[in-house]
């Protein structure tokens, strides 16, 4: 399977009007009318288009990202409510389940980077970071509680495991803070950031034959006054959500926008999207792992 992994995509009805649209350029045809010729005209030299210089993908060594994984263990457990660096087994078991689905993915992992980990399963409910190295042990940087989809109700959906990744085909948004008929933010208070994984194929939760179809899988925050303290349940439509202070920090530290910042010195959209402030970590990366370990046998 080729670096870029999943790019079909699936979101939460909430945020998909506000997804960003790229209007499409018309090519020049030989039917288009040419501007007159002007006498005695003097043809003004062409400018050279300046040379696009994408910056490289950062490549830390394992000692420089394990030391730089340690930094974000200790802004985290500052920052993110709930943190934890879970127990020696728990650690063992998230690195075996990412370990296990990228495997059965064939995604390539060739730089030092972090990968956010998510266990759908019904009892855990939590998000982990895991230092991923091309060569070398992986290590847990740690995570918080989360919410996956929730079944039995309708038009909700199983959030469906896999590796999907932030890539530069699509561009995420930032939440208004525009409340629904209820009076929710359902995707939490404005300016709050909207990942955008793609088109993506999940199991309708409301029925029993489990049968599939497509939502746009995001992860974003939720309402901070109502719906944050239901964090560690399932509770959503399909998508991620993650406590208000943890989309601050992957947003600040650009947790998952590696190609982002790529893609931020020759496209002005990336740029406008990105925190002016910003200070992004040295082993961003860009991929995020659902796993269920209610339903895992191997591990």
């Amino acid at each position: 399977m080729k670096r870029s992994v999943i790019t079909l995509g699936l979101a939460c009805s909430l945020g998909a009007a506000a997804l960003a649209s790229i209007a499409p350029v018309r090519a020049s045809t030989v039917t288009d009318p040419l501007p007159p010729p002007v006498p005695n005209a003097i043809a003004a030299p062409l400018a050279a288009n300046p040379a696009v210089v994408v910056p490289p993908l950062p490549a830390l060594d394992n000692d420089a990202a394990r030391r730089e994984a340690a930094r974000l263990t200790g802004l985290m457990r500052t920052d993110i409510p709930f943190f934890t660096m879970f127990t020696p087994a728990a650690r063992d078991r998230w690195l075996a389940l990412a370990h296990q689905q990228v495997e059965q993915t064939n995604t390539i992992i060739d730089r030092a980077q972090i990968v956010m980990v998510v266990d759908r399963n019904p009892l855990v409910q939590r998000v982990c970071f895991v230092l991923a190295l091309p060569n070398g042990d992986w290590s847990v940087i740690g995570g918080t509680r989360v919410s996956t989809g929730q079944s039995g109700r309708k038009y909700y959906y199983i959030t469906p495991t896999g590796v999907f990744e932030n890539g530069v085909d699509r561009l995420g948004y930032r939440a208004e803070g525009t409340k629904n008929e209820n009076g929710i933010r359902g995707i939490g208070a404005k300016g709050m950031r909207v990942w955008d994984m793609g088109w993506q194929w999940a199991t309708k939760g409301w029925l029993p034959s489990h049968e599939k179809g497509e939502i746009r899988l995001e992860i974003h925050a939720t309402d901070p006054d109502f719906l944050e303290s239901r964090l560690g349940r399932p509770a959503s439509e399909g998508c991620i959500r993650v406590p208000a202070k943890l989309n601050v920090f992957m947003d600040h530290y650009g947790i998952l926008d590696a190609e982002y910042e790529q893609a931020a010195s020759y496209d002005i959209r990336f740029r406008a999207l990105l925190p002016k402030n910003r200070q992004p970590t040295s082993i961003a990366g860009d991929l995020v792992v659902v796993v269920d370990s209610s339903t895992d046998k191997t591990v």
